[in-house]
C-alpha cells in the first residue's frame, strides 16, 4: 500500500479488473509541477523578493567546501605518478603476466571538479584484457606499488586490497583504483573466482558518466550546485539514498532544464532541487530523469526503494519549507535536525517533519498480486 504525497494508492495493484480480460491500462510517466519550465503562463503580481543574501550564503558555503590548494596539488601529483605507471603497464609489461590492462581512466568528483575539503580521494578506473580473477588484482596492486617505490624512492606509498580493487595512498592523499574487464567478458565471470559483476559493471557505467559529465556538465555553476547538495545530502539522512550520480543529473537539470537554455542563477536552482524533489521528481509514476548513459530511457530514480522515495521526498518537502520561511543559514550551516524535529520560523510558523506515506504491503497483499498475475498469465495463454 502506498500512500502518496496526495492520497491513498495502491502500491503495485492494477485495480479492478486485472485478470479478466481486460486491457492492461498504459503506464504514462508524468512530471512534477516544475515552475520554472512554465513561468511564462504564472506572471508575477509583484516583484520577485531579493536573495542576494542566501545567494552570497551559497557562494560562501561552496568556497568553504572546495578542496585547499596543497590539497588539489598533493592528489594531482599522486594522481600523474600513478598514471604513468599504469600507462606504462600498457605499453610496456615486461614480465608482468598476473593480468593485461587495456585501459586507464580518470573518473569521480576528482575528474569532474567537484572535489570537497577533506576527503582528499581520486578514482581510477583500470579496464582489463583479462578476466579480474582475485589474485590477478592483488598482483597488480603490488606490482604498481613496488613501480612507484621504484620510481620515487624517496616517498612513502602503501597499497589496500578491496573489494573493488585496490587503494595506494601516501601521506596526504588516496587514489582509489577500480578494476573493472571488457564488456564481453562480464558473462564469463565467477563470483568465487573474479570481482563481483555488478561491480565491474558499476565501473563500466562510472567511465560513462564521466565522459557524459566532461561533455554536458562542465558549467561551472553546476559544479558548485554539486557540491552544495553532496552537503545536503551528508547533513540529512532522509537525502543518504539519492547517488552520486543522481546528484550529478539533478545539479544539471535544475542549472541547465529551463526555456532559455541558459544557467540559473545558483539560488534557484537551488531551491529548485528541493521543488523538483518535493514535488515527486523521483516518486512512482514520474518521467523523473531519464539516464543519459543507459538505452532504454531507464530512469534513474528506480534505482531507489519505494521506501527511499518516499523519503526523499518528504525530507525535501520539510527542508522546502524551511527554506521558503528564511531557514537558509541553518539549511547550510546549522543541525541535520530540521528534518526531524518541529521548528519555529518568521511570522510564527511552524515546520512539523512529515510521516512516512509508504506502507510495505503486507503478505496477503502480496499474494493477492502473486495469485492475480498467475491468473493473468493463464487468461493471456488462453
Amino acid at each position: 500500500m502506498v500512500r502518496g504525497r496526495g492520497g491513498m494508492i495502491r502500491g503495485g495493484r492494477g485495480g479492478m479488473g486485472r485478470g479478466m480480460g481486460f486491457p492492461r491500462k498504459q503506464f504514462l510517466p508524468r512530471h512534477p509541477f516544475d515552475y520554472t519550465l512554465c513561468e511564462a503562463a504564472f506572471p508575477r503580481v509583484k516583484p520577485a523578493p531579493d536573495e542576494s543574501d542566501f545567494q552570497s550564503a551559497l557562494v560562501k558555503k561552496n568556497t568553504d567546501m572546495c578542496p585547499t590548494p596543497k590539497e588539489q596539488s598533493s592528489i594531482l601529483n599522486l594522481v600523474t605518478k600513478l598514471q604513468g605507471v599504469l600507462d606504462n603497464l600498457i605499453v610496456a609489461p615486461g614480465t608482468f603476466e598476473a593480468c593485461q590492462l587495456e585501459e586507464v581512466r580518470q573518473v569521480g568528483s576528482f575528474k569532474k571538479g567537484t572535489m570537497i575539503k577533506g576527503h582528499n580521494v581520486a578514482d581510477i578506473v583500470v579496464i582489463l584484457k583479462t578476466l579480474p580473477t582475485k589474485t590477478a588484482v592483488e598482483a597488480l596492486g603490488n606490482k604498481v606499488n613496488n613501480d612507484l617505490k621504484s620510481v620515487n624512492p624517496k616517498e612513502i606509498f602503501r597499497v589496500m586490497q578491496t573489494e573493488r580493487g585496490f587503494d595506494i595512498a601516501n601521506n596526504e592523499a588516496t587514489v582509489r583504483v577500480l578494476i573493472t574487464t571488457l564488456h564481453q567478458n562480464l558473462r564469463k565471470l565467477e563470483s568465487e573466482q573474479h570481482l563481483d559483476v555488478k561491480i565491474c559493471q558499476g565501473h563500466l557505467a562510472a567511465i560513462r558518466h564521466s565522459r557524459w559529465f566532461e561533455e554536458n556538465a562542465h558549467h561551472s555553476s553546476i559544479k558548485v550546485l554539486i557540491r552544495l547538495l553532496r552537503d545536503l545530502r551528508s547533513k540529512f539522512e532522509g537525502l543518504e539514498p539519492l547517488s552520486p550520480w543522481m546528484l550529478d543529473l539533478l545539479a544539471h537539470n535544475a542549472i541547465m532544464n529551463n526555456p532559455s537554455r541558459q544557467a540559473l542563477p545558483i539560488n534557484q536552482a537551488y531551491k529548485r532541487v528541493l521543488q523538483l524533489l518535493a514535488s515527486g521528481l523521483f516518486l512512482p509514476g514520474s518521467a523523473g530523469i531519464s539516464d543519459p548513459c543507459e538505452g532504454g530511457n531507464i530512469r534513474v530514480h528506480t534505482a531507489l526503494t519505494l521506501e527511499q522515495q518516499d523519503l526523499v521526498c518528504l525530507t525535501a518537502q520539510t527542508l522546502l519549507r524551511v527554506l521558503a520561511h528564511g531557514g537558509y543559514r541553518p539549511l547550510l550551516e546549522g543541525s541535520n535536525k530540521l528534518a526531524v524535529e518541529m521548528s519555529v520560523w518568521a511570522g510564527g510558523v511552524v515546520a512539523s517533519p512529515l510521516d512516512k506515506a509508504y506502507e510495505p504491503p503486507t503478505e496477503q497483499e502480496q499474494q493477492e498480486d502473486m495469485d492475480e498475475s498467475n491468473e493473468e498469465m493463464i487468461t493471456e495463454s488462453v
